[in-house]
């Protein structure tokens, strides 16, 4: 097993000690292209990003909606693969030795490069973490325990139908942080009510001592403030990766996606001075 301090751990007890939230930013690695792509990733931490989250392409990219889609097709059609994605972790490690990195997606791509291969080389170059959308606690043997020996913690998804027995299947081997989804449907397409957010938030908070972050729906500071007084962090995905999309072509569009990404860091962390 590789021995590291935990940068997940880290960051998020180092948040807990300046008493902040934290903002998990997403991104497609290779969208929209592969240059564009690292200059975006190299840029979030100093835009505020505490914990990055970076998808793995795929072609049926079936839990997201249309932006994330799109980004999956277009970095694939700029010839992203595995091998890319993971020099994209090892060239960010050469200047950023605590960012917390983890990598999102399908399992799929994994399988197709072997579990144990994956688990070993993403450790190597500096992954801290994985999320598999669609690898349930009953299929996932294949890969957690090749990962967690690796040294990589597995991030469980919860939902809004997860019910309490259900929840204590998902917690009880988690590890690094727990991600609560706060819609039932797809990325990107709507947005969930605080109300039902902070009760969610309420109860995985009985089964589990790790920090929660919540997704789906963040687009503005106000909405990203809002979770932020809730969860232990707001994750923002696809208004990001709309961002990009709406850059592509412009010499200003790695710029102008860091400035958003700055926008929402400040209404993430100024959520509890009030």
């Amino acid at each position: 097993m590789i021995n590291r301090e935990g940068r997940i751990k880290a960051r998020f007890e180092s948040l807990a000690e300046k008493k902040l939230a934290g903002l998990i930013t997403f991104i497609t690695a290779g969208d929209p292209d592969q240059k564009s792509s690292e200059d975006i990733l190299m840029g979030l931490p100093h835009a505020g990003a505490d914990l990055i989250e970076i998808g793995m392409p795929f072609t049926d990219p079936m839990a997201d909606g249309p932006a994330i889609q799109l980004s999956s097709k277009r970095a694939l059609a700029s010839g992203q693969n595995m091998d890319k994605t993971l020099k994209m972790v090892e060239k960010f490690r050469k200047q950023d030795a605590d960012t917390p990195i983890i990598l999102m997606g399908y399992y799929n791509p994994i399988y197709s490069y072997g579990a144990e291969r994956f688990s070993v080389s993403a450790a190597n170059v500096g992954v801290d973490g994985l999320i598999i959308v669609d690898l349930p606690p009953e299929e996932e043997e294949e890969l957690v325990q090749p990962a967690i020996k690796a040294g990589i913690d597995f991030v469980r998804l919860t939902t809004p139908t997860s019910d309490k027995k259900r929840l204590l299947k998902l917690v009880k081997t988690a590890s690094g942080f727990i991600y609560h989804i706060s819609i039932t449907g797809i990325t990107g397409t709507q947005s969930a009510e605080t109300l039902d957010i902070r009760n969610a938030v309420g109860k995985i908070r009985e089964q589990s001592n790790l920090p929660i972050a919540v997704g789906f729906g963040i687009r503005t500071p106000a909405q990203a403030a809002e979770i932020a007084s809730i969860a232990d962090a707001a994750v923002v995905g696809s208004a990001i990766v709309e961002k990009i999309a709406d850059g592509i072509g412009s010499p200003d569009c790695v710029n102008n996606v860091l400035q958003y990404v700055s926008e929402m860091a400040n209404g993430v962390h100024t959520a509890r001075m009030n």
